[in-house]
């Protein structure tokens, strides 16, 4: 594997050095000594978005395989058959990950790479990779952090259903079988799945992610056997991996009404009963909200005896992913729910996404007071900027590093306020495949140049160095 530089002539930066890279006042940002000495700090990785390898070692087709080759699904054209050369090069950037001060690293298992719907025994050398993996994590001091599911269904099972079907259901808990007998004398640390909500809505009703389907009740019903595939794999996982701490992560927003029309505001109510508590409600064993499930009507999913029971079993830490805060005003006959999400206004990122770091806190303590989750760990938090190299090969991105800077203070706030916060992962190491946007978005802490393959580090990975390091 051909190496390439990844530090430049001012590695030896600190925290206060980065004042200078950027006109007016910076943000105030808290120490790492602040969140105390147990605070785990990692960054996060998905297998579409880095691995490439499409066809190697035996791995079977995904559905954003099939997605990325149908035209006009990805903006640019492109798909996730090489993008970051993950798969050979993952000891470079584990070494990036080291280097960086990260005590955990966040990644995801391909399930193509693990059964090719033969009927066979699982893939030896798909599980041969991720342990090759996860021993380098080791050998670096980084604590595994492994993600069952995040989006990339074997095409063959999509072809037989996806997770509309029960059947994938059962899918999805040998997965979890075979790949926690093969590393769970390593791996403690499991997320079942990540964001069931752009699983369900995003892939089967919005139709811009894969499998790219455009039906409510086909994705109220996948939403169903998504939480309920986690519902059975966690006593998998526990019977395979005694010492194991389970958990799932979901994207979540909080969420302001459009106005003081009273008529936005029951808008809001309604778009949070199932962007919000469609999910944790039966998470924590309430089932799901009733007025939801009244509202959708014919499009709810079908629910079988002792389904509930399952998705409520308990867990060990709750996984949040925070972004943005969302907008939501009255609008009849937009949606399922007659409510839609309003443009952003003021600062917002590369994807028209706001920078609202108060909304951090906000969630963390809202999901606190109403679900008394234990341990949280926010598993995505991060940023898309429109970077660009510098002629010295510097990638200065100041957008991004004030946003890290603002949410550690507001994840501060959260942790000094009581709320049981864990943990951080930054989103994301690398640039990578970006979904539907392909390679025209940049959220990674390390730059990309995808012709070559070499990384550089941006100056928002070497502030989060600079902040990892302090004493």
């Amino acid at each position: 594997m051909e190496s390439f530089p990844i530090l430049t002539t001012d590695d030896a930066m600190t925290i206060d050095d980065y004042a200078s890279l950027s006109a007016g006042p910076e943000p105030h940002a808290p120490s790492r000594a602040d969140f105390g000495p147990g605070f785990l700090w990692g960054c996060a990785t998905s297998s579409y978005q880095i691995e490439g390898a499409r066809d190697a070692d035996g791995r079977a087709e995904s559905i954003w395989d099939r997605f990325a080759a149908t035209p006009g699904r990805i903006r640019d054209g492109s798909s996730g058959a090489v993008a970051c050369d993950h798969y050979h090069r993952w000891p470079e950037d584990l070494d990036i990950a080291r280097d960086l001060g990260l005590s955990a690293y966040r990644f995801s298992i391909a399930w193509p790479r693990i059964f090719d719907g033969s009927g066979r025994a699982p893939n030896a050398k798909g599980l041969d990779f991720y342990e090759r993996l996860v021993d380098g994590m080791l050998e670096r001091g980084l604590q595994p952090w492994a993600t069952l599911y995040h989006w990339d269904l074997p095409q063959w099972l999509q072809e037989r259903g996806g997770w509309a079907e029960r059947a994938t259901v059962d899918a999805f808990a040998e997965l979890a079988d075979a790949v926690t007998r093969r590393l769970g004398d390593r791996v403690r640390h499991w997320i079942t799945h990540n964001e069931p909500w752009c699983t369900a809505m995003i892939g089967n009703y919005e139709g811009w992610h894969a499998p790219g389907l455009t039906d409510f009740g086909t994705a109220l019903q996948v939403a169903h056997h998504v939480l309920l595939s986690h519902g059975k794999a966690v006593p998998v996982i526990r019977a395979n991996v005694p010492d194991a701490q389970v958990g799932i992560s979901l994207s979540l927003h909080p969420l302001r009404p459009a106005s003081a029309d009273p008529c936005d505001a029951a808008a809001m109510a309604r778009h949070d009963g199932l962007r919000y508590r469609w999910f944790l409600d039966p998470l924590y064993g309430r089932g799901y909200p009733a007025a939801t499930l009244a509202q959708v009507g014919a499009a709810a999913p079908t629910v079988l005896p002792g389904d509930l029971d399952a998705i409520a079993v308990p867990t060990d830490f709750l996984g949040v992913n925070y972004y943005f805060p969302e907008t939501v005003a009255h609008a009849p006959g937009h949606g399922p729910l007659d409510a839609r999400i309003e443009a952003a206004q003021g600062e917002v990122t590369a994807m028209g996404w706001p920078v609202a770091p108060q909304g951090l806190s906000e969630l963390l303590a809202r999901i606190d007071r109403d679900y008394r989750p234990g341990p949280m760990y926010v598993t995505e938090n991060g940023a898309c900027y429109d970077d660009e190299v510098g002629p010295d090969g510097s990638v200065r991105d100041v957008g991004r590093r004030r946003y890290l800077m603002r949410h550690l203070a507001a994840l501060r706030q959260a942790v000094d306020d009581g709320v049981p916060v864990r943990g951080y992962f930054a989103w994301s190491l690398l640039d990578n495949f970006e979904w539907a946007e392909g390679y025209l978005r940049r959220f990674g802490l390390v730059h990309v140049d995808y012709a070559t393959q070499q990384r550089r580090l941006k100056d928002s990975a070497k502030w989060y160095r600079a902040f990892l390091r302090a004493a």
